[in-house]
């Protein structure tokens, strides 16, 4: 418990590093290549939604937990020349007062959780959960393995 705060703190600096390499991508894609990516319209509503609320509006979509997609946000960001310094730093804010917030949450309701997760009922529905994405990769490989034969004919 006396040494809880560095969780927020590594968890910041590993996201905080993913999201530099996420934005460096973006920078090297460009508009241009986004837009092989993003249709023109919704390429056009992110610009203009950058343009009216700024970086740290932007990054305070990072506040929200997965998952929603804020890697495609942050390369976005990137190739679209948002003011580097001001959106990973505001990024990092974010991150920060989330990850705090989570482990807050840990620290108080942790031990009642695990509690909870412990129960019968919970492992049934986990290994139902296994099995069923088993099968699902299982069929997932046959379908594959039936369109690559079909194709080499």
């Amino acid at each position: 418990r006396r040494a809880v705060w560095i969780v927020p703190l590594i968890a910041t600096a590993g996201a905080s590093a993913g999201a530099v390499l996420s934005f460096w991508m973006g920078v090297t894609l460009g508009e241009k290549g986004l837009e092989r990516f993003v249709s023109a319209k919704r390429l056009e509503r992110l610009r203009a939604r950058i343009d009216r609320r700024g970086a740290i509006a932007l990054a305070a979509l990072d506040l929200i937990p997965p998952p929603f997609p804020s890697t495609a946000v942050i390369v976005a960001a990137g190739a679209l020349e948002m003011p580097r310094g001001r959106f990973l730093g505001a990024l990092a804010v974010c991150r920060g007062l989330r990850f705090g917030l989570e482990t807050l949450l840990a620290v108080k309701y942790g031990r009642q959780i695990l509690v909870k997760l412990d129960a019968p009922i919970v492992r049934h529905i986990v290994l139902g959960i296994v099995v069923l994405a088993i099968g699902a990769a299982a069929v997932s490989a046959v379908r594959f393995m039936r369109s690559r034969t079909r194709l080499r004919v």
